[in-house]
């Protein structure tokens, strides 16, 4: 164990805070994370990034479910909007999903090696989906599961290397990099539009994997600094070596618990707007910019994610209470969106569900590293959002076929904002563990 790369050991380490001498194996601590500096700030810019490409196509999804969707129904194939909603809601689920493996990975792998595979794993999926646009099926693999397992793989080491660079400042360097998704989400529908009308979707995806390759070049900035003392684990002791890399201490901690298992009921109705958002201004409003509402939800959510981010930096501030408030809006916005028959008070509402989605996003890696500790980010991360995964992708295909039965969106949104509201009233049992 002796050789094992600094990168590969930076989950497997046991926190020694008080030391600050030499240990017998000649590893030093480092001090607190720096906080700043070049090195640091190059970091940010590859999670911006990172960030910014994997979510500007997922969250852009719409764009492509509007195409897919006209398809399927000119090919009669039956409940076409649970199933071109179904493809786009693999994506998100699958890139939750898996991110228990994403963190395990970081263990064996380590953070820069696990982010490179994961964005060249996703360039891939994107690439063979150009080929198989009158395949839903495919689709659901290629799109959905091999994209959402590449995103996944990128994703969490984006999040959890910069517990390695930041710790006073860790807020505000997780919402720098956290409006990446917002920027992207921005640029990227009128683009795919743009694409999709000179080449269609085949010409869409591939330029769409020539983007991702992006994710694994930023990839290999994610190197760890070693800011703890690290104990290895006994020699040829695979047992110690398993429980290091499989870690099962963060689910006895009853804060990180409870926070855990809110989130998959507050999220169950999160990406139903942005799968379905644009449908719903097609059948209530005519002569409008329908990427309008999705856009200002981006424009605004970035604003969120750096207020938000900065505020979580506060010694007076409760992260979790601003995680509350933030579901709280966003299912009171999303129940009221229906209702809505002015285009520019719906893009008021878009504007300050934006504002609040940024919160949310932007509190889920302060608040793991606030329970677990950096060296277990990667794996508290991608636990939570590995059993949110499955409502997360079940809430879109779940709001098609309600809209097909009553063919009206009142309900699928009704729906989808009762479920941040549920979660977030579970998330007070936190403040009675100690």
């Amino acid at each position: 164990m002796n050789s094992l790369p600094m990168e590969k050991k930076d989950l497997l380490v046991k926190i020694n805070e008080n030391s600050t001498k030499p240990e017998s194996n000649g590893q030093v601590v480092n001090g607190d994370p720096p906080d700043g500096g070049l090195r640091a700030y190059t970091v940010v810019l590859g999670s911006f990034l990172t960030n910014g490409l994997i979510f500007g196509v997922i969250n852009s999804y719409s764009v492509i479910y509007t195409v897919l969707q006209k398809r399927l129904e000119d090919e009669n194939v039956p409940n076409s909007e649970s199933r071109a909603a179904l493809v786009g809601a693999l994506t998100m689920g699958t890139t939750f999903l898996l991110s228990p493996i994403s963190g395990v990975l970081t263990g064996l792998m380590g953070l820069r090696c696990t982010a490179v595979l994961g964005g060249t794993i996703a360039a891939f999926g994107l690439l063979i989906s150009s080929f198989a646009i009158d395949y839903v099926n495919v689709l659901c693999f290629t799109y959905g599961v091999m994209y959402g397992l590449g995103a996944s793989l990128a994703y969490t080491p984006s999040l959890a290397i910069l517990g390695h660079y930041f710790k006073k400042r860790l807020g505000f360097a997780n919402g720098i990099v956290t409006i990446g998704s917002s920027v992207f989400t921005v640029i990227i529908p009128p683009l795919m539009e743009l694409m999709i009308e000179k080449y269609g979707l085949p010409g869409l995806f591939r330029v769409l994997a020539v983007i991702s390759v992006g994710i694994a070049l930023c990839g290999l900035l994610f190197k760890p600094i070693p800011v703890v003392i690290i104990d290895k684990p006994a020699r040829k002791n695979h047992k110690a070596l398993l429980k290091t890399i499989i870690n099962v201490q963060i689910w006895k901690n009853n804060k990180y618990r409870y926070w855990a298992m809110s989130m998959p009921i507050a999220l169950f109705g999160y990406f139903v707007p942005y799968v379905h958002i644009k449908k719903f201004i097609e059948l209530n409003f005519t002569n409008v910019n329908d990427n309008l509402p999705l856009q200002c939800i981006a424009v605004t959510s970035g604003i969120g994610r750096l207020i938000f981010g900065i505020l979580a930096d506060r010694k007076w501030a409760n992260r979790i209470m601003l995680q509350q408030i933030s579901f709280y809006a966003i299912g009171t916005l999303t129940i009221i969106l229906p209702y809505v028959k002015s285009f520019p008070l719906l893009v008021v509402i878009s504007l300050g569900m934006g504002i609040f989605d940024g919160a949310f996003i932007s509190l889920i890696g302060p608040i793991a590293i606030q329970f677990c500790g950096s060296v277990q980010a990667a794996q508290s991360i991608g636990c939570m959002l590995g059993v949110a995964a499955f409502p997360l992708s079940l809430g879109p295909p779940i709001a098609g076929l309600i809209f097909k039965a009553h063919h009206s969106y009142t309900l699928p949104f009704i729906l989808a904002g009762i479920s941040p509201l549920v979660g977030a009233t579970i998330m007070f049992a936190i403040r009675f563990q100690k």
